[in-house]
Parts: C-alpha cells; structure tokens; sequence
C-alpha cells in the first residue's frame, strides 16, 4: 500500500511537472502566435483563455471528482493538457490541412487545456483527502513550492528550447504531461473513498456548496482579490522594469525566478513550522498585508537595491496568502464535498487571472509616459485590491470558529 509521504512526493511531481508545462509557454507562446499574425490585444486573449475557461470548468471537475473520484478526473485532465500543447506545436500542420487560420488551432489547443485544466484542484482535493484539518495548509503548501518551481525552471526551459525551435517547447511540454498521465495510473491509488462519493442523484448548486462552508464566501473572495492584484504585478512587472530600470529579458527572467525560489522556500519549508503554532487566519492576515505594501512602495523603487528588496517582500507575502486561504477553504467541507469547495477556489483564482492582465494592461496603458510616473497606476491600484483581500481576511473563521462547526461525514 502506498505510504501517505509516497502520494504526497507523487501529488507534488505531478503538479511540478504540470506547472513547468504551464510555465514553457510564457515566453514562447506570444512570439510563436505573432509570427501568424497576432497582434498584442489577440494575444492577450490567447493567454487569457485558459484561465477563462478554467473559471467556468473548474468547479464542474471538482464536481465530478466528488462524484467518480479523484484519479480518473486528474487522468482526464492531464490528457487534456498533453492534446492541448501538441496541438499548439502542430498548429500549422493542422490548420492546413482543414484549411483553417494557424491562430484559430492555436485557441481552440487553449480552450481544450484550460476546459480540461483541472489538475491543480483536483490534486489540492486529493491532498484534503489524505490529510486532517490540521495538516492541510502545510500540506498545500506542497502545491505551492511546486508552484514556484515550476515557474523557476518552465520559463528558462522554454527560453532554451525556443532558441531552436518555436514548436519545440510545445512538444516538450506535451511529452511531460504524457509523462504525468504515466506516474498517476502505475504509482497513484485512488484517494476519495466509494463511501465519500456523491451519488449520481445527487447534485449540489453553487449556493448550496457555499452554504455547505459558513465561511467559504468570504474566503473565495478574498482569494480573488488576492490573486487579481498578483496578477496586475506579473501582467506589468516586466514593462515597469524595463522602463524604470532598463533591464533585458534575461534580467527580468532572473527576478521572477527570485520569485518563484522565495515560493518555492516559504512555502515548502517555512510554512510547514509557521502552522505549528500560527493560525491560518494570521498567516493569510500577513501575506495580505506584506503584498499591500510591496505593492505600494513597487512605483517609488529608487534603485536596484530597493527594487531587489520588495520584490522579495511581495514574493514572501503570495507565498503566505496563497496556501492559507486554500487550506482554510479544505476545512470548511467534509471529505464529500472537498472537490467542489476546491473547485471554487481554482475557479475564483482563474477569474482572478483573467480579469488583472486586462485591468493590469488597461491602467498601464493610461498611466503617465514620464518615467518616474510609470507603473504608479497599475501597482497603486493593485495595493488597494490587496487592501480589500486585507480586510476581507479580517472576516477569516479562527481555529475556534472551526472547530465548533458541525461534525460532517
């Protein structure tokens, strides 16, 4: 029988792989779609399809693993992802041979992975059924360390692989989910018991799922707030800093894999000792607040040395909120209905991926061409969203208020 630390270390693979092929397309994919004639406003959409459409599927897969379990859901959305990259890397073959444009195939590859994209939930529900209460923000803090990896090592992979050919990063990403589809049918048992199911008679609304967790409402909002702000930061970090401070590519690259390695660090190491003894409601409390201020002070950088300084803070602090909130909402549901809750979750972080690149791209865009002055409008409203997920936070459930819930089966 396989040893909870072994389905943990399989859980954390699975996601570290799935995320390194999330992160090959980031620098590859907007040059590959403008060589067919994407212009800058349709390749914001190619980008943001995935998570638009992950906001509307997200919850119908946790759904359905609630209902058929775990494994065959992760099984049918890493397949999902490995048809969803081929296709990108044969988008041209294809497109020719049904006599349609190359940008049409490349959407129609984001829609079938973002529409199939529920790995990451279903892996978190996963987690929620192997573990207690008590060990779930550290164990999701699992998912976040494969996070901050994935997006260390899938952009340089995806620069490298770039180099020689466009479509080479695609392939490499698709063999890495086949790869994934390989280590959860030989070496992943089913977690979510035959007792545990949602018969198929039963069905659940939103409303109802919400009213299942009292304090889910509140935790999803402020998680979408979280994630909305983040989300403005990476959409314009790069322009800022080229602007501000005249760094190439590949200095950019190296903060954002400064990013991902303090993700990485926080949230596999630190955290697992922070919630020995901290509440999660203190630690998404300070994750909220350090990304306020980072956010805030980000314009007013005078140099490299402050610059470095609350890029850290600002990575320290997603690192804190993230997992929290996601354990938070594991322990507002029973076991039966982990899916759905984590369903929503996933689904309120995509809408939050998909609505701060546009807000964060249409406030760049208005704000002022002196440079002292530029990225003050995005990142300043980007600290206020922060400030709401701030004090949303402060409406958190402490541990008393969950440990008198209602026992559930």
């Amino acid at each position: 029988m396989t040893s909870q630390r072994a389905k943990l270390s399989i859980i954390f693979l699975t996601v570290f792989i799935d995320l390194i092929g999330f992160g090959i397309v980031i620098p590859v994919l907007p040059l590959y779609a403008k060589e067919f004639g994407a212009s800058e406003t349709v390749n914001g959409w190619l980008v943001g399809i995935y998570s638009a459409m992950q906001f509307f599927f997200a919850p119908m897969l946790g759904k359905l693993s609630d209902r058929v379990g775990r494994r065959p859901v992760l099984l049918v959305s890493l397949a999902g992802t490995a048809i969803g990259f081929f296709l990108m890397g044969l988008a041209p073959q294809v497109a020719s041979s049904i006599g349609v444009p190359v940008l049409a195939c490349l959407f129609i590859a984001r829609i079938i992975d973002g529409v199939s994209g529920g790995n990451i939930s279903t892996a978190q529900a996963y987690i929620a059924d192997i573990t207690t209460p008590q060990e779930r923000t550290k164990a999701m803090g699992m998912i976040g360390a494969a996070f901050g990896l994935g997006f260390v090592l899938g952009p340089a992979i995806g620069g490298l692989l770039g180099h020689y050919s466009k479509a080479a990063p695609f392939y490499f990403a698709g063999a890495l989910a086949l790869l994934n589809i390989a280590l959860v049918f030989l070496r992943l048992p089913e977690s979510l018991s035959p007792e545990h199911r949602l018969a198929p008679q039963e069905s659940a609304s939103t409303r109802e799922v919400l009213h299942h967790g009292s304090h889910l409402p509140v935790i999803l909002v402020s998680y979408f707030f979280a994630i909305t702000g983040f989300s403005i930061l990476t959409t314009d970090f790069a322009l800022f800093t080229h602007s501000r401070f005249g760094l190439n590519q590949r200095d950019i690259g190296y903060l954002f894999a400064f990013i991902g390695i303090l993700g990485a660090v926080v949230q596999g190491g630190i955290l697992r000792r922070m919630v020995k003894t901290t509440p999660e409601r203190t630690i998404a409390l300070m994750g909220a607040a350090w990304l306020a201020v980072g956010l805030a002070f980000l314009p007013l950088a005078s140099g490299m040395v402050s610059l470095i300084t609350l890029t850290a803070l600002i990575g320290i602090g997603n690192s804190l909120i993230t997992p929290s909130l996601n354990g938070l909402a594991s322990r507002c549901a029973d076991r039966s209905w982990q899916g759905r809750v984590i369903g929503l979750m996933q689904a309120a972080g995509s809408l939050g991926r998909w609505v701060g690149p546009f807000l964060g791209g249409w406030l760049l865009s208005h704000d002022s061409l002196k440079v002292a002055h530029y990225g003050r409008t995005p990142f300043w409203a980007a600290s206020a969203i922060m400030g709401v997920s701030l004090l949303l936070a402060l409406r958190l459930p402490t541990p008393s208020a969950l440990a008198e819930q209602p026992a559930k089966a």
